[in-house]
C-alpha cells in the first residue's frame, strides 16, 4: 500500500490526506441516549435547577440559626482624671472603670425574629418541593417534545418515500403516454413540499434534544431516548381525584403568607426600644478604692421607629394573600379540569387511530386504481396527504394524551409513573 502510494502524484497524495483529515473532523461524536425517564429524573440532582433550588432552602436554614443568636455584649475600660490641670496633672487622681454592657430584647422581639426565621425554612421547603414536582414536570416535557421531534421525523420520512413512489408512477405514466407533462409536475412538487417539511423536523429534532440537555445539566447533547413516554401507561392507584388544597404550589403559596405575617410581626416588634444594662468596676487610685456601678440605657425612638420596613412587611404580606388566593383558584380549575382531560384525550387518542386506519386503506385503494389507470393523480395525493395528516392527528392525539397525564402527576405530586416526589 505504501508502495502503491508512492508512486502516485504528490497533488493526489495531497488531497487524499487532506480528505481524510476531513473525514475524521467531520466525523460523529459518539450517540449519547438519553436513560430512561425515571433513571434521568434520578440523576439529575446536580442540575443547575435543583441546585438552586436546594441552596435557597439552606440560606433560610442559615437566616433561622442567625434570627437566634442574642444580642453581643460590650466591654469597655475607660479612664478619667488623668492628664488635666491641678490637680489632676498626673495620674495620681484616676478612676479606671470596667464596664459590661448587655443589651436586652424585651416586648418579644427575639420570639418574633425566631418564628419568622423558621416561617421563612417552612416556605423555603415548600418552595424546594414545588420546584422539585415542576422540574419533573419539565423535565418530562422536553423528554416527550424530544421523542415528538422524533416521530415527527419518522412521519416526514414516510412522506417523502410516499411521494417519491408517487413520482415514479407518474413518470412511467407519463412515458407510457396514458398522463400528461403537468401530472408529473405536480407529483414533482409534492415531493418538494414534503422534502422541506423533513428538514424543518430535523431542524426541530436538533432543538427538542438541546432543550432537553440543556434542562437535564449534561455537557455533551442527547442524541437519541431510550423510551418513548407517549406510551407510558396510567398508574390507576396514582391517578385519582386531586384534592386542590395539597398541590405543590398552594402549599408553597400557603407557606410564603405564612412567612411574610410573621416578619412583618417581626418588623413591628423591631420598633419596641432595646434596653441595654451597664455594670462595672471602677478603681479610685487617689482613694485606693473600688467601686461598682451600674445603670440602664433606653435609646429615645424620635427619628427611626421602622416605620418603613413595617410598611414594606405590610405590603409583602398583602402580596402574599394575594398570591395565595391566586394560587386556590388556578389549584381549583386544575383539579377539575384534570380528570376530563385525561378522559377526553385517551378518546381523542382512540378516534386518531381508528381515522388512521381508514386513511391508510384508502390510501391504499387510491394507489391501486391510480397505477392501473382507473382514477386521476389528484386522487391519489389527495389519499397520500389525508394519510399524512390523520397520522399527524393521531401524534398530536398522544401529546395531548401525556400533556393530560403529566399535568395531573404534577397536582399529585407525582411523577409519570405514579411515585410520589418529596
Amino acid at each position: 500500500m505504501r508502495a502503491f502510494i508512492g508512486r502516485l502524484p504528490r497533488r493526489v497524495v495531497s488531497g487524499m490526506m487532506v480528505a481524510t483529515c476531513v473525514a475524521a473532523l467531520c466525523a460523529p461524536a459518539q450517540a449519547q441516549v438519553a436513560p430512561p425517564f425515571a433513571t434521568l429524573l434520578r440523576q439529575t440532582a446536580e442540575a443547575p435547577r435543583r441546585i438552586e433550588s436546594e441552596a435557597e432552602v439552606r440560606r433560610s436554614e442559615g437566616l433561622a440559626r442567625q434570627a437566634r443568636a442574642r444580642p453581643n455584649p460590650t466591654i469597655g475600660i475607660l479612664t478619667e482624671n488623668v492628664a488635666g490641670s491641678s490637680p489632676y496633672r498626673g495620674v495620681d487622681r484616676a478612676e479606671t472603670t470596667l464596664q459590661y454592657s448587655q443589651p436586652l430584647e424585651i416586648g418579644g422581639k427575639r420570639s418574633a425574629r425566631i418564628a419568622a426565621g423558621e416561617a421563612g425554612v417552612a416556605a423555603s421547603r415548600a418552595r424546594d418541593r414545588d420546584a422539585k414536582i415542576r422540574y419533573a414536570y419539565d423535565l418530562a416535557r422536553a423528554y416527550a417534545a424530544a421523542d415528538v421531534a422524533d416521530q415527527r421525523i419518522m412521519l416526514a420520512e414516510g412522506e417523502v418515500e410516499q411521494a417519491q413512489n408517487i413520482l415514479r408512477a407518474a413518470r412511467v405514466l407519463v412515458d407510457a403516454g396514458k398522463e400528461a407533462r403537468l401530472r408529473a409536475l405536480q407529483a414533482e412538487a409534492a415531493l418538494n413540499a414534503v422534502s422541506a417539511d423533513l428538514e424543518g423536523a430535523k431542524a426541530d429534532r436538533i432543538a427538542a434534544y438541546a432543550r432537553l440537555s440543556a434542562l437535564a445539566g449534561v455537557e455533551e447533547t442527547f442524541t437519541g431516548l431510550s423510551e418513548s413516554l407517549l406510551t407510558v401507561p396510567v398508574a390507576a392507584p396514582a391517578y385519582g381525584p386531586v384534592d386542590p388544597m395539597t398541590s405543590s404550589s398552594f402549599l408553597a403559596a400557603q407557606a410564603e403568607r405564612e412567612a411574610a405575617e410573621r416578619r412583618l410581626t417581626a418588623e413591628q416588634k423591631r420598633a419596641i426600644p432595646d434596653v441595654t444594662a451597664i455594670v462595672g468596676v471602677r478603681r479610685l487610685d487617689y482613694e485606693n478604692a473600688t467601686a461598682l456601678t451600674a445603670g440602664v440605657s433606653i435609646p429615645l425612638n424620635i427619628f427611626d421607629r421602622n416605620r418603613g420596613n413595617i410598611a414594606a412587611s405590610q405590603a409583602e404580606a398583602q402580596a402574599a394573600a394575594a398570591r395565595l388566593a391566586m394560587a386556590r383558584n388556578d389549584a381549583i380549575a386544575e383539579a377539575r379540569a384534570a380528570g376530563a382531560q385525561i378522559a377526553a384525550a385517551q378518546s381523542r387518542v382512540a378516534a386518531a387511530e381508528a381515522s388512521q386506519r381508514t386513511a391508510e386503506e384508502t390510501y391504499r385503494l387510491a394507489r391501486i386504481a391510480y397505477e392501473a389507470g382507473k382514477s386521476p393523480l389528484v386522487e391519489l395525493l389527495n389519499a397520500r396527504q389525508g394519510l399524512g395528516a390523520a397520522r399527524g392527528i393521531v401524534l398530536d392525539a398522544k401529546v395531548a394524551s401525556f400533556e393530560a397525564r403529566a399535568q395531573l402527576a404534577r397536582l399529585q405530586g407525582r411523577t409519570l409513573s405514579g411515585d410520589e416526589i418529596q
